[in-house]
C-alpha cells in the first residue's frame, strides 16, 4: 500500500515511470499525481484477501477520492460504489456506473436524493435512521417501487483513531444503535414496512485503523444481530463491514497490510458463524483510504524561505490547508521529498507552510530536508485519499488538477481551475450597479 519512492539519474523522483521534475514542467503545480497501477495492485490485494469467502463484493468509498474518471477506473476494476450525497450519485452516474453497483449512504437523505435512487434502481440504501427509512417506504410506496437496503448499525466498537474519524462507537452521529434493543427494533420495523426489501446490516467504525482486534469486536457484535433477527425468522443475507483500514503516512505508522486485514477478518467471521451456527452471509467491504490513499502525491513548488532567528525556518509552498485540511483537522501528519534533489543529503529542519492567510496553515511542522531554494519542488506523499475530495477555494485559490500516470503516461483527470471558474455562479443584483445605493 506504500507509494513505491523512485528516482531517475537526473535525481529526480519517478512516479508511475514518470519524472515528477517532467510532470511539473508539462502540468503546473500544484499537481496531484495519481499512480493508477499502485491503486489497481491495492484493489487486487483485497480480491485476493477475501477470496476465501464464499461470497464478497469491494465497495470504492467515493468520499475518499471521487471525480467521473476515478469513477469509471474504479469500475473498470470490477469495484462496486459508495456513495454518500446527491452530487455523488451525480458524478457516478456520469462515469457510467452502473446502478445497481452502487450503494447509498448518508446520514441524512434529502426526499428528493432518495427519490433518485429509487428510480435509478440503484443496488443498496444504505438507512441511516428511523426517519429515513419511513420516509424511504412512503416514497417507494408512491412510486410503485421496492427500495433493497441495509440498515447502519452502530456496533459499539471504539476503534483507536483520531476522535473525529471514529464512527462507530455508541455516541455517534451514524447509524441505529445495538444499545437498548434499537437496532433490532430497526430490524423488524424495516420488516414491516411496505415497499423496503431488506437485505441485511452495516456498519463502519472508523478510519485510518490500525488495530485489527476492533474489527473482531465488530464482527462479533453484527453476526449477533444477525442470530437474533434469524431467531425471530428474519433472514439477514448481507452484512457490509465498512473500510477504515489505515495507510502509512509516515515511518513510524504500523498499519496491517490488505492481505493481514482480509485473513483476520476471514478468521474472525468464521468464527463468529460457529458461535452463532450461522451460514456466512454475503461480506461487503467498503476501502477507499487503502485503496487511493498511497496512489495520491501533490508536488508543490517552494516560495519564500524565511529563517527567524533562534526559531523556526519556515519553507512556503504555494498550496495548503485549502487543498489539504487534513492537518488542521485531524493533525494529520506526512512525509514529503525535494522531487528535483533526491540525490541530495537532508541538511537542515523546515517546517512547511501554506500560502493561506490562517496561522494553521501548517502542512508539515518539522521535516528534514536538503537545502531549499525558491522553485524548488516539494512532494508529499500519501495525499490521495480527503485531500481534493475536502478541497476548497479558501482566499478564492483555484483548486489545483489530478494527472494520472502508468508506465511513464499522464493523462488529466480534473483539469486546474481558473479564475474565471471561481466567479461563474457569482451576481450582482441590479440596484448595486446604480450609484449611491446604501446598504442598511
Amino acid at each position: 500500500m506504500e507509494n513505491r519512492e523512485m528516482q531517475n539519474n537526473a535525481g529526480h523522483l519517478v512516479i508511475g515511470g514518470c519524472d515528477v521534475v517532467e510532470l511539473a514542467m508539462q502540468w503546473g503545480t500544484p499537481l496531484s499525481v495519481f499512480d493508477e497501477e499502485l491503486a489497481a495492485n491495492n484493489a487486487r490485494m483485497y480480491r485476493e484477501a477475501l477470496s476465501s469467502l464464499p461470497e464478497y463484493e469491494i465497495i470504492f468509498a467515493g468520499k475518499a477520492l471521487l471525480t467521473v474518471g476515478i469513477a469509471r477506473f474504479m469500475t473498470n476494476l470490477g469495484l462496486s460504489l459508495d456513495v454518500v450525497s446527491g452530487g455523488e450519485l451525480y458524478i457516478a452516474l456520469t462515469a457510467g456506473v452502473p446502478a445497481q453497483r452502487i450503494f447509498f449512504h448518508g446520514n441524512n437523505k434529502t426526499a428528493a436524493d432518495l427519490g433518485t435512487a429509487l428510480d435509478l434502481g440503484v443496488g443498496r440504501i444504505v438507512v441511516d435512521n428511523l426517519y429515513e427509512l419511513e420516509l424511504l417506504s412512503d416514497l417507494a410506496q408512491k412510486k410503485k417501487r421496492t427500495a433493497d437496503i441495509l440498515l447502519r448499525i452502530m456496533p459499539g466498537v471504539e476503534a483507536h483513531t483520531h476522535s473525529y474519524i471514529q464512527t462507530g462507537q455508541l455516541d455517534s452521529k451514524f447509524g441505529i444503535s445495538v444499545a437498548h434493543n434499537q437496532a433490532i427494533d430497526a430490524v423488524k420495523l424495516a420488516c414491516s414496512l411496505p415497499g423496503l426489501r431488506l437485505r441485511g446490516v452495516h456498519c463502519h467504525i472508523g478510519s485510518q485503523i490500525f488495530e485489527l482486534a476492533s474489527y473482531a469486536k465488530t464482527i462479533d457484535v453484527m453476526m449477533s444481530l444477525i442470530a437474533e433477527a434469524e431467531a425471530l425468522g428474519i433472514e439477514l443475507t448481507e452484512l457490509n463491514l465498512g473500510g477504515g483500514l489505515g495507510i502509512k503516512y509516515i515511518d513510524g505508522d504500523q498499519p496491517a497490510s490488505i492481505r493481514d486485514f482480509g485473513a483476520y477478518l476471514t478468521g474472525a467471521l468464521k468464527s463468529a458463524a460457529a458461535k452463532y451456527n450461522l451460514r456466512l452471509p454475503k461480506i461487503m467491504v467498503e476501502p477507499g483510504r487503502s485503496l487511493v490513499g498511497a496512489a495520491g502525491t501533490t508536488v508543490y513548488r517552494i516560495g519564500s524561505i524565511k529563517e527567524n532567528k533562534g526559531s523556526r525556518t519556515y519553507a512556503a509552498v504555494n498550496g495548503g490547508m485549502a487543498d489539504n485540511p487534513r492537518v488542521a483537522l485531524y493533525q494529520a501528519k506526512y512525509r514529503a521529498v525535494v522531487a528535483n534533489k533526491m540525490d541530495q543529503a537532508p541538511e537542515h529542519t523546515y517546517t512547511i507552510v501554506g500560502q493561506f492567510c490562517e496561522s494553521s496553515d501548517v502542512l508539515i511542522n518539522s521535516i528534514e530536508l536538503p537545502q531549499l531554494e525558491p522553485g524548488d519542488l516539494l512532494a508529499v506523499f500519501c495525499t490521495g485519499a480527503y485531500n481534493y475530495a475536502m478541497a476548497s477555494n479558501f482566499n478564492a485559490v483555484p483548486r489545483m488538477p489530478i494527472v494520472t500516470v502508468y508506465r511513464g503516461q499522464s493523462d488529466l483527470v480534473v483539469e486546474r481551475e481558473t479564475y474565471q471558474d471561481l466567479i461563474r455562479l457569482h451576481r450582482i443584483p441590479d440596484r448595486w450597479l446604480k450609484d449611491g445605493v446604501e446598504g442598511g
